[in-house]
């Protein structure tokens, strides 16, 4: 009866007396995973999910047996964490977890403000190619080779570990797109979105830094409600890994012409779309099908935005289609300007009508020197290519006074307003 009660003294200075009574010691137990993931939504970040796979596990296994099998992936593991570390910011990476030997799991942070989907992609694909070069030479033979799937963790759950366990599901069926799994599940509900029209736009002001009058409008896409897919990072993740994201913004430039009509908007208008559709041959025929069920909006309404960072190499149609929007009478603006090398790089090749600076150069700008001389370099650069400058992210006076003092054209974010939906005029 003493030890029992030596026992209890002791939890009781470990432990709270609750966690004795409630939890079985497994969960009091530090997990890196829930810890780091809960820490990055608090911090208004959101988290990639991204799963490695070795392909024909089953053969390998069987060719190499248990022993060497498991000095393999051994291997696998510390080839994959060398090789995270070189091409993912310290700061972004939260873990890289073997669940059993269920492949591995990276969970990274993101900001879907200036991280895009095709630089998940790269990263992605970057990662699987040292990984493998590394791993030939080892094992000549086999020439392992690995696949990859992405999920974003759902914010609004109930439970951080109930989204991190259905984003990692999600994420195994997108590498395996495994028959009778979620991947069909995926693949059927972003064919309904498509199919039945089901995404909803709101709209974000985009101000004139002088006057703070509302000179545009920018719409941002939303899945439906109370879905995984309600999120933009998760609707067009999906749509990319099952190759309807060319269908979804085509959707998306639909939405847009619907909205513009019933609202009898006047506005310009900025529509989001990626440099693989902005490619596609077809895309400057199907915009034109589209624009004649509207013949009272203008083209010179609507300004064509290029997101994310993905390379215009091997873009064959990407050129010759920027210009035939430009003919037609659709404005160019380039996004997430000083981002990354590839948004700069081709400035030069599309000459945009405006350019968007990316909330990593703004974000604290009113206490960061360099972050200010970025912005005057990025401005020159516009001048010289004869752009207007849009500056993201905006969140707090501080910020926008620095815009002001530079001379910005025109800005968006919080502090000025936030997306909401258009109120369909009656009269």
């Amino acid at each position: 009866m003493e030890k029992v009660k030596n026992v209890m003294q002791w939890g009781k200075i470990l432990l709270p007396l609750s966690s004795i009574r409630f939890y079985p010691p497994q969960f009091v137990l530090r997990d890196p995973v829930l810890e780091g993931v809960t820490a990055a939504i608090n911090n208004g970040q959101d988290v990639a999910v991204i799963v490695f796979n070795l392909k024909d596990i089953s053969n390998i296994a069987e060719q190499l047996g248990h022993v060497q099998y498991g000095q393999l992936l051994k291997q696998i593991k510390k080839a994959f964490q060398m090789t995270i570390k070189q091409h993912i910011a310290k700061q972004d990476i939260i873990t890289l977890h073997d669940f059993y030997s269920d492949g591995l799991t990276l969970f990274i942070k993101v900001d879907y403000m200036h991280h895009s989907l095709s630089e998940i992609n790269t990263i992605m694909g970057k990662i699987i190619y040292h990984v493998e070069k590394g791993l030939y030479p080892l094992y000549p033979s086999l020439q392992p080779q690995f696949e990859s799937g992405y999920m974003f963790v759902e914010k609004q759950s109930f439970s951080v570990l109930h989204s991190v366990e259905s984003a990692r599901r999600q994420a195994l069926a997108m590498a395996e797109k495994r028959v009778k799994s979620e991947w069909n599940e995926m693949v059927h509900s972003i064919k309904k979105i498509v199919s039945k029209q089901e995404i909803k736009l709101l709209a974000q002001p985009i101000i004139d830094v002088a006057t703070k009058e509302v000179r545009a409008l920018e719409m941002l896409s939303r899945g439906p409600a109370g879905t995984v897919l309600e999120s933009p990072l998760s609707l067009f993740s999906v749509a990319r890994q099952t190759g309807m994201l060319y269908e979804l913004e085509l959707l998306v430039f639909e939405k847009v012409l619907e909205q513009i009509k019933a609202t009898r908007c006047r506005q310009n208008i900025f529509v989001n779309c990626t440099p693989l559709t902005l490619g596609n041959i077809q895309f400057t025929r199907d915009l034109k099908k589209l624009m004649l069920q509207y013949p009272l909006i203008s083209p010179a309404q609507i300004t064509i935005e290029i997101t994310e960072n993905d390379s215009i190499d091997g873009l064959k149609n990407f050129i010759y289609n920027i210009k035939m929007l430009r003919l037609m009478g659709y404005k160019i603006a380039m996004d997430d300007t000083g981002a990354g090398y590839s948004s700069l790089s081709i400035i030069s090749d599309i000459m945009p009508d405006i350019i968007k600076i990316d909330r990593s150069v703004i974000s604290n700008i009113d206490k960061n020197s360099v972050k200010e001389s970025m912005l005057q370099g990025l401005m020159l650069i516009a001048r010289e290519a004869g752009s207007l400058v849009v500056a993201e992210g905006i969140e707090n006076e501080e910020e926008a006074s620095v815009l002001k003092r530079n001379n910005v054209d025109l800005a968006q974010g919080f502090f000025y307003a936030r997306p909401t939906a258009f109120v369909k005029k009656t009269s």
